[in-house]
């Protein structure tokens, strides 16, 4: 793989003089050893320079990346703690149950149906990935 080839630069030190998203979590992963990757899709861009990485740095591979659509509110915009979303705090304040939270989540990547709380094993016990979705979905709470 050629990076400079197929995506370019990339940024491993910021002006300001902090290290990057892209070495800081390519070395975190590495040094605990994950072998698992779970990111959502506005990061698939990322895989390739992080790969280049892992390879400059001698650091093994990780075996398996996933990327899940990203969850939404109503009118489509990014649920993220840096734009103020609700949190998992605000959501239990709310009286929402974390059966409820975890169905809503599920059924946002296409994995359990709407608006049927779920819980971590039922979940894991019906989890395929072959049915996650690509496309962001609102998460509806």
């Amino acid at each position: 793989m050629n990076v400079a080839e197929t995506e370019g630069d990339f940024i491993v030190r910021r002006s300001d003089g902090l290290i990057a998203y892209m070495l800081a979590v390519g070395v975190d992963d590495a040094l605990m050893g994950v072998t698992q990757i779970v990111r959502g899709a506005d990061l698939l861009a990322s895989v390739a320079p992080q790969l280049a990485l892992y390879a400059a740095l001698d650091y093994p591979l990780p075996a398996e990346y996933i990327h899940v659509p990203l969850a939404t509110d109503a009118a489509g915009r990014r649920l993220a703690k840096r734009d103020t979303a609700a949190g998992i705090a605000t959501l239990q304040e709310r009286g929402v149950s974390p059966e409820q939270t975890l169905g809503a989540l599920a059924a946002s990547c296409g994995l359990w149906p709407a608006s049927q709380p779920v819980t971590l094993d039922e979940l894991l016990a019906a989890f395929d990935p072959a049915q996650m979705t690509a496309a962001p979905t609102a998460l509806e709470l």
